[in-house]
């Protein structure tokens, strides 16, 4: 997985060129046309392209930060389920041992001669054995290491998935940003109106020949 210092450094350097760009494109525009002074208009959509240009750069790195910490809090998922997995799985191993023990005492409980050596030892066995099932510091794997692990792991998941859904907040910030700024530097439809008022014209004309008396 990538670093996340590096990942953001590499989004900064592509939105840093990408500025550029529009800068240099900007330029060769004004030269194209003789280097003619612009009027306000095209000033303001110059500085309204700059803005929608450093807009872009924000989106992308929210977008790619929320999906990494998506990533993230899938991941985490997984690992808190597992942990869970296997804590159940010490659980069972630990009721049955505890259940075999209490049963081979309860069946020589009415024996007169009592519980054979070899029976006792065996039963004390399953006992230590399910009493290491529920906590083993050396290895981690105790049902009390693997419920505070798992539990930990939900809770960074939690914070992930916050943050994820953070981002996607400022992703659709930035959208809107960036609608409003490209319909601010749209220049005014004229054609529109110039087209309607000559199709009423035409209409007008082609009302008037039809009343004209042959």
């Amino acid at each position: 997985m990538v670093p996340p210092s590096r990942l953001l450094e590499g989004l900064m350097s592509h939105g840093v060129h990408a500025v550029q760009h529009e800068v240099e494109h900007q330029i060769e525009h004004e030269h194209g046309h003789g280097g003619h002074v612009k009027k306000p208009a095209e000033n303001q959509n110059r500085k309204i392209a700059l803005l929608i240009s450093v807009i872009a750069l924000l989106l992308a790195i929210s977008e790619t930060l929320g999906k990494s910490a998506q990533t993230v809090g899938i991941e985490l998922n997984i690992k808190a389920s597992d942990s869970w997995s296997f804590f159940q799985a010490k659980t069972i191993r630990q009721t049955t041992l505890r259940t075999a023990a209490e049963e081979a005492e309860a069946s020589y409980k009415d024996n007169p001669q009592g519980m054979p050596a070899a029976m006792k030892a065996q039963a004390e066995r399953w006992r230590q054995t399910a009493q290491r099932y529920e906590t083993e510091p050396e290895t981690g794997e105790g049902r009390r290491e693997l419920m505070a692990r798992a539990k930990d792991k939900e809770q960074i998941r939690a914070k992930s998935l916050a943050a994820y859904h953070m981002f996607e907040y400022a992703s659709a910030a930035f959208q809107l940003g960036w609608l409003c700024f490209q319909l601010r530097r749209r220049p005014p439809v004229t054609g529109v109106n110039s087209g309607t008022s000559g199709c009423s014209s035409a209409a007008g004309s082609s009302s008037a020949g039809a009343e004209r008396p042959f």
